[in-house]
């Protein structure tokens, strides 16, 4: 890490260096918050969780060559030096916020209430054909997770994609000041995490924050079929993308391959060139166009960003395909929302010969829970031929769909598990989708067993 030691790490969260007289001034190589992944020179974040306490840690991240640590407390006994903080996940963010001011690159913020993942990793592959892009690893995109995104950046890096998620109010306000991003994408306006946010009035005053931190010359790159960002007032420049004709990048032609992805023709500073993405899934057009919007903005060739959006590989849990048994799994269970659900029953509804989703809870949708299942239910009618639920509240999603269509629902995952055998056939095409408490990774692996 460029220059920061902790002499300068407590100056700049406001902490106190206890025991580290010996090392204030040498240079923190990298910060974890994982003890076993701590290595020689690191800071080790101790952080207090649900099932552990970093600062019960100090000692393992000493013996495996920890420079010292960021607490929040006094630890028991210890040989490694540590900064006393006010909150070490806060002390972190101060910490991220002055290290990415070292840095004069494009910098790129992704958000969204779904999406930002294939969006984040599409431009990624986008601005990589050009630069080398530090890009957000894994689920890194919270109040957490983007400090030791940032905390990755170096001299080699040419550009920076970092995904921004919230779940309330205030959070977006911190992570812009952590990121201060150049571009801002915002991939749509939807019903995630109504519990914090309240209604979409709300998601989109939380989601547009991001707006607040950047420069005066910064871009924001907005979905411009989403009618609550179409109508948004922004104070920016602003970018549309989108398959309306009132957006600047736009794609014509789409063409679904089934389950090898879709072509269609970008059109872009007035040309159009075709591209294709080699994924499963239509949502991935405005993931592509996104970062087709960014490329764009960077400069980057018309060849360049077909190359980068044909380069695009799922990440995890999100719309990857499994094909075992005669059968094939898109397995999307990493999360879900009544957008993310009905983007993937739409996908769903192109495939054949027979369709299966199985879906369970879709949680922190507040007050509006049970309906908004079951307008997911009514959508996953018109797309499967068989409506799979398990979960309290994916029984409103049941009551709707067998209205419809075939349905069945099960109270217990065991349940749903034990009758696996009798619900799939050999050529179905089967979806798997809940919330990520749900933990529908075991749905997925018994499809994949029997």
């Amino acid at each position: 890490m460029r220059g920061i030691t902790p002499a300068l790490a407590a100056q700049i969260c406001g902490g106190e260096l206890i025991g580290g007289e010996d090392i204030k001034d040498r240079e923190i190589s990298f910060i974890t918050r994982d003890s076993r992944e701590a290595g020689e020179g690191c800071m080790f974040a101790a952080i207090p969780g649900a099932r552990t306490d970093g600062h019960d840690h100090l000692e393992s991240a000493r013996e495996r060559g920890a420079l010292c640590a960021l607490c929040q407390r006094s630890p028991a006994p210890t040989s490694l030096p540590y900064i006393l903080a006010d909150d070490t996940q806060r002390a972190l963010g101060r910490i991220a916020a002055y290290y990415r001011q070292q840095f004069h690159m494009p910098v790129v913020g992704i958000t969204g209430s779904v999406g930002k993942t294939s969006t984040k990793e599409m431009t990624a592959s986008v601005l990589s054909q050009r630069f080398k892009t530090l890009k957000t690893a894994g689920n890194y995109n919270n109040e957490l997770g983007v400090p030791l995104t940032l905390f990755g950046l170096d001299d080699g890096c040419e550009a920076a994609v970092v995904e921004m998620g919230i779940s309330g109010f205030g959070e977006m306000e911190r992570l812009t000041d952590m990121v201060r991003p150049d571009i801002a994408v915002i991939r749509c306006v939807g019903y995630s995490h109504l519990q914090g946010l309240g209604g979409l009035d709300g998601v989109l005053r939380a989601k547009t924050a991001i707006s607040l931190g950047m420069p005066e010359n910064g871009t924001l790159v907005l979905n411009g079929d989403d009618e609550l960002l179409r109508s948004y007032k922004a104070p920016l420049r602003t970018v549309y993308y989108g398959l309306g004709n009132g957006c600047a990048v736009r794609a014509k032609n789409v063409r679904a391959l089934g389950l090898d992805g879709m072509v269609f023709e970008l059109c872009c500073r007035g040309r159009s060139f075709p591209v294709r993405i080699n994924a499963f899934g239509d949502h991935l057009v405005y993931a592509a166009l996104a970062a087709a919007a960014v490329g764009a903005e960077l400069g980057l060739s018309d060849s360049e960003i077909a190359a980068g959006i044909a380069a695009y590989s799922t990440v995890g849990r999100r719309s990857s395909v499994l094909e075992t048994g005669g059968m094939v799994i898109i397995d999307d269970c990493y999360n879900s929302n009544p957008n993310s659900a009905m983007s993937a029953l739409r996908s769903l509804s192109l495939l054949g010969p027979r369709r299966v989703c199985i879906l369970g809870d879709m949680l922190e949708l507040g007050d509006d829970s049970a309906a908004l299942h079951a307008k997911v239910g009514e959508f996953a009618a018109e797309c499967a031929d068989l409506v799979v639920t398990q979960g309290a509240e994916a029984a409103h999603i049941h009551e709707a769909a067998s209205k419809r269509c075939e349905a069945l629902h099960f109270a217990e995952k065991s349940e749903l598990l034990a009758n696996l055998h009798n619900i799939v056939r050999p050529g179905d095409r089967v979806l798997v989708k809940a919330s990520r408490g749900m933990h529908f990774e075991d749905v997925t692996e018994a499809l994949k067993s029997l």
